[in-house]
């Protein structure tokens, strides 16, 4: 463990990140800052996940938030980021796309729970919940929540816990938990320009779905 380097790294990006916000702004970044700090000095961060939640923090303050990272909201979840703005609240998750070596031989059925269980464990925390990923990767979205929980079928939602229970046992993900759940919007993050771009659930499956298409890759 290398403090110096971890502190020398999370000043270098919150200065770049300081450009984007206003003065009153800049101690709202700090303490995420500072929080990271104590969190690596302790072994629980680490700087390529702490450079993205600087970047998505900075966005989040830029449009009115107070952020903490890494808070648990449950018993067994801790978010990436909680932020609140007035009496509304938003949890953002990063994703980056990883798969352990345990599941070389099925990555996307993997990476594919992995989101839905997110979404649907974290939604009900907060009144938006969004991910996040580099620009570097693509995350699968499965269509089911991009309609309203009202209109969902039973049979897609099954389809959803089906996926899910073969992965996440303990606990598993409850059936309302999925049919409930709400995706606000997903934020492309460009670590090297050090900003982060949200779009709507639909527009990123859009856009993804054509270059998987020409990849002849499908979710």
């Amino acid at each position: 463990m290398d403090l110096e380097k971890f502190q020398n790294d999370v000043y270098e990006v919150t200065g770049s990140l300081s450009t984007q916000l206003r003065e009153q702004d800049l101690p709202k970044l700090n303490y995420v800052r500072q929080q990271l700090i104590e969190m690596y000095k302790k072994n629980l961060v680490k700087i390529n996940h702490s450079v993205l939640e600087l970047i998505c923090a900075a966005n989040l303050i830029a449009d009115g938030y107070s952020v903490e990272v890494e808070k648990q909201v449950s018993e067994i979840l801790v978010c990436d980021l909680f932020a609140k703005k007035g009496d509304g609240d938003t949890i953002l998750e990063i994703e980056t796309g990883f798969t352990p070596p345990d599941h070389a031989l099925d990555t996307n059925d993997y990476l594919t729970a992995r989101i839905m269980s997110k979404i649907a464990r974290y939604s009900k925390y907060c009144a938006k919940f969004s991910l996040a990923t580099p620009v570097t990767g693509i995350i699968p979205i499965p269509k089911i929540f991009l309609i309203p929980p009202n209109a969902r079928k039973k049979d897609d939602v099954k389809k959803v816990q089906d996926l899910c229970d073969r992965y996440y046992k303990n606990p598993p993900i409850n059936h309302d938990d999925i049919l409930n759940a709400r995706l606000h919007s997903i934020y492309l993050i460009n670590v090297d320009k050090k900003f982060a771009k949200p779009l709507d659930p639909q527009g990123y499956v859009e856009l993804t779905e054509k270059l998987l298409e020409r990849s002849e890759v499908k979710y």
